[in-house]
C-alpha cells in the first residue's frame, strides 16, 4: 500500500463534513496517511493580518501598542469556538474542544501582556520580542484545527493522534528537520493516522524564514523525512488554466499533469500551496505531487512530477501576480558598473524583507519587481534613494501575467500575448520572453491585472480547447 502525506487549505478545513467525506474517510483503510492541516479559512489573517487586503490582525495591534489587540483575542476566541459548536454536537467533546483552545489563548494572552509589561521599562523593546510572538500566535490557528480534526476522527473509531509541532508544551527544539524527526519517532502509519500542525516551532523560525507559506514546508519536509511515496495536496479548486475566481469557473480546466519546471514558475509568482522551497525539497527527492479538488473527489486532480515532458507545444495556465512594486533605479553613470549597484540593491531588499519576484536591467538601469507590505515597500524605498542620491528612483504598482507551460514556443506566444492584450486597450509596460522554453512574462498597470488575465486565458487557453475540439 502506498505511503501519501497530505495537506488540506484553509479553505477546505472550514467546509470540514467534505474534508471528512471526500477526503479523511474515503478509503477502506484510513492508514497509510499523515494529513498536515491549515488553520480554518481566515483565522490566520485574523491572528497576523489579512493576506490579501493587509487588515490588521492581533498581531499588528500587538506591533503598534494598540490595546485593540486585546479585544480581537476576544473576538477570535468566540469565533473559534463558534467553529467547535459547529463541528462537535456532542457536548462532552465540544467541552474538549472548548478548553483546549481557551487554554492555549489564555496563555497567549499571559504571555503577551507580561511581554508589554516587561517592555516599559527603556532596557527593553517590544520590536525585539515581535518575531516571537508573530511565530506563537501563528500556532494557534493550526492547533485548533489539528486538535478539533483528531478529535472529531477519534469519535469515528479512527486511531487519530494529534502531532503539535508548535512547540507549546515540548520544551524540546532544533531544526525543523529534527522537530520531525522527534515527533515522528514514535508514530506507526500503518496503526495511527497522524494529524500534524501546519505550524512548526523551530530554531530557524518557520514564521521568520517563510512568513505565511510555513505549512507547505512543514508539509514537504514531512513528506521528504518519512519518504513518502506521494504528496497530496487538497485545495477548494483544481490547479486550472487560469484562476477561476478571475475567469470564471465554467471557463478554466484542470491542468491534469505537469512538470517541476512549471511549478517552479507558479511558486515565484506566489502561488498558493506550491512555495518555491516546498517544491524543491520534494523534485529533490523525487517525490510527486498530487493537486486535487476537496469537492470533487472523483477527479484524478493534477499530478506534478519530475519527468513530465509534453509531446507538443502548448501553454497550460495563465498565471499572475497584483500588487507588485516596480522599483525603477535610472542612472547615466551606471554602465559598467551595473552590477555593484545589483549587488548593493540585493543587500537592500534583504534587509527590508520584501520578496523579489523578477529583475529586468540594460546599460543605465535597472528595474526590481517586488511583493511585501507597504510600510516595507516604502521603508526599501526611501533606503534606495538615499543610497542612491545621484540617481533618478520610482516606484509604482503593476501586476505579472505569465504564460506557462512544460514546452511552449516563447517567441509565438510573446507576439501573441501583445496582440491579444492590445485588442483589449491594454498596453503592456514590458514584456519578456526567457530562452528557457517554459513562460512568457507581461507587465501592466496593476489596474489591468485581471483583464490581463482573461485576455490571454482566452487567446492561449480557450482557443487552443476550441480548435483541439474541431479538430476531433
Amino acid at each position: 500500500m502506498s505511503y501519501t502525506v497530505e495537506k488540506i487549505g484553509g479553505t477546505s478545513m472550514s467546509a470540514f463534513d467534505a474534508v471528512l467525506d471526500n477526503i479523511m474517510l474515503r478509503p477502506a483503510s484510513p492508514y497509510n496517511r499523515v494529513f498536515v492541516v491549515s488553520a480554518y479559512g481566515g483565522i490566520t489573517d485574523a491572528l497576523l493580518e489579512c493576506k490579501r487586503t493587509g487588515k490588521p490582525g492581533i498581531y499588528q495591534y500587538i506591533a503598534k501598542r494598540d490595546e485593540t489587540w486585546r479585544k480581537a483575542v476576544a473576538d477570535l476566541e468566540m469565533r473559534m469556538i463558534l467553529v467547535n459548536g459547529n463541528m462537535f454536537a456532542d457536548p462532552v467533546n465540544r467541552r474538549r474542544a472548548d478548553t483546549f483552545i481557551r487554554s492555549r489563548i489564555t496563555d497567549a494572552i499571559s504571555c503577551i501582556t507580561n511581554i508589554m509589561e516587561t517592555c516599559q521599562y527603556g532596557q527593553f523593546s517590544l520590536r525585539h520580542y515581535l518575531p516571537q510572538i508573530r511565530e506563537f500566535l501563528s500556532s494557534l490557528g493550526e492547533a485548533h484545527s489539528a486538535y478539533n480534526t483528531a478529535l472529531k476522527l477519534k469519535t469515528l473509531g479512527i486511531n487519530a493522534k494529534f502531532v503539535d509541532l508548535s512547540g507549546w508544551d515540548d520544551k524540546s527544539y532544533g531544526s525543523l528537520d529534527d522537530v520531525i524527526k522527534h515527533a515522528f519517532a514514535d508514530i506507526d502509519v500503518t496503526q495511527e493516522l497522524p494529524i500534524v500542525t501546519g505550524y512548526a516551532y523551530c530554531d530557524e523560525g518557520l514564521m521568520k524564514t517563510y512568513d505565511r507559506g510555513y505549512s507547505e514546508i512543514t508539509f514537504s519536509r514531512i513528506a521528504c523525512l518519512t519518504h513518502a511515496d506521494q504528496a497530496i495536496i487538497h485545495k477548494e479548486y483544481h490547479l486550472s488554466s487560469a484562476d477561476p475566481r478571475i475567469v470564471g469557473p465554467e471557463k478554466v480546466f484542470p491542468m491534469g499533469h505537469t512538470n517541476f519546471d512549471v511549478a517552479d514558475q507558479l511558486a515565484n509568482l506566489g502561488m498558493e500551496a506550491i512555495h518555491p522551497n516546498a517544491a524543491s525539497g520534494l523534485r529533490q527527492n523525487n517525490i510527486e505531487i498530487l493537486i486535487k479538488n476537496t469537492f470533487e473527489p472523483e477527479h484524478p486532480g493534477t499530478l506534478i512530477s519530475q519527468d513530465y515532458q509534453p509531446e507538443a507545444e502548448m501553454v497550460e495556465i495563465i498565471a499572475g501576480k497584483s500588487k507588485v512594486f516596480a522599483l525603477h533605479i535610472f542612472d547615466q553613470a551606471m554602465v559598467g558598473k551595473a552590477d555593484n549597484v545589483s549587488y548593493e540593491m540585493m543587500e537592500i531588499i534583504t534587509d527590508a524583507r520584501v520578496k523579489l519576484i523578477g529583475k529586468e536591467m540594460n546599460a543605465n538601469s535597472i528595474t526590481y519587481y517586488l511583493s511585501g507590505g507597504t510600510e516595507s515597500l516604502n521603508k526599501l524605498l526611501y533606503t534606495a534613494e538615499k543610497r542612491y542620491p545621484n540617481s533618478t528612483i520610482t516606484g509604482c504598482m503593476v501586476a505579472l501575467i505569465s504564460i506557462v507551460g512544460a514546452f511552449i514556443n516563447t517567441n509565438s506566444a510573446l507576439s501573441k500575448g501583445i496582440l491579444a492584450l492590445t485588442e483589449k486597450q491594454i498596453s503592456p509596460i514590458a514584456a519578456h520572453s526567457s530562452m528557457r522554453n517554459v513562460n512568457v512574462q507581461f507587465v501592466v498597470e496593476d489596474k489591468h491585472y485581471k483583464a490581463a488575465i482573461c485576455a490571454l486565458h482566452s487567446e492561449f487557453i480557450s482557443r487552443a480547447e476550441t480548435l483541439t475540439k474541431k479538430a476531433g
